[in-house]
């Protein structure tokens, strides 16, 4: 066999194996938009990664509560383009005639037609106390290090100055959502789910005194604190709204003033 053929052959099978490996790159990660699940991740923490609302997500996703995913799992990060048109033209597309009214009160059923029953509806309750008006606390005894800004990713809370494993409280009650150090540039991270709308977050723990799924009482302790990224000890408080970061200041009693 000649240089030439054998340098094509090469070649050939080169080219092969690069197609390969992409079509495997492909099937491991559908792009920009869509995020793989990791071991330490729930639906709650993907939402605040993203600022997203964790409804939002779980609509997109098809999920129900209790929102459960799993550990290579694809999660869409963006609502499904609406591509089907309305009943009613779908049906009278197909059949060339328009859709027959459903039967119920004054609308009997014709003959020979077996009625369905309606769908059953299901209320699910809310999680223990989440109808109840929120009235938040400080979750840590100490001065302002820096206030909330949105224009700052670092920012999109306040820090609250302590002491290195100074109890850090719950500012309400509610469910714990999030008990862990998966989310990079957070270290050690609690989430609260408080009622539908609101969660919170306390960040730079030294150690972590909850687990998921815990139901939490205010001022019950859920941490100890830690340090920031530059070495002074402080505790990084984050409240979100509807998914988005919101300033603590409104909601939390005035008490401090900045340092």
């Amino acid at each position: 066999m000649s240089r030439k053929v054998t340098r094509s052959l090469l070649l050939l099978t080169l080219a092969l194996l690069l197609t390969a490996c992409a079509r495997i790159q492909m099937n491991a990660s559908r792009g920009p938009g869509w995020y793989l699940v990791k071991p330490t991740d729930t639906l709650y923490s993907i939402a605040w990664r993203y600022d997203l609302d964790y409804r939002d997500l779980a609509s997109w996703n098809g999920l129900g509560e209790p929102y459960t995913i799993h550990p290579g799992q694809q999660i869409r990060l963006f609502p499904a383009k609406e591509t089907s048109r309305p009943a009613d033209s779908t049906t009278k597309a197909a059949t060339g005639r328009a859709p027959q009214p459903a039967s119920g009160p004054g609308n009997p059923p014709r003959s020979g037609a077996v009625a369905t029953p309606p769908p059953r509806v299901v209320v699910k309750p809310l999680e223990p106390d989440f109808n109840r008006v929120l009235r938040w606390s400080w979750p840590v005894d100490g001065p302002l290090l820096k206030r909330f800004s949105l224009k700052q990713l670092d920012r999109h809370g306040i820090d609250i100055a302590g002491k290195i494993g100074q109890p850090v409280r719950a500012a309400e009650g509610g469910k714990v959502v999030y008990s862990g150090n998966g989310l990079s540039g957070y270290g050690n991270l609690v989430i609260v789910k408080h009622n539908d709308q609101f969660l919170s977050a306390y960040a730079y723990n030294r150690s972590l005194r909850v687990r998921e799924g815990q139901i939490v009482q205010r001022g019950d302790v859920i941490a100890t604190l830690g340090q920031g990224r530059d070495g002074v000890a402080r505790l990084h408080f984050q409240i979100r709204k509807n998914g988005k970061p919101v300033d603590p200041l409104r909601y939390l009693p005035p008490r401090q003033t900045t340092r």
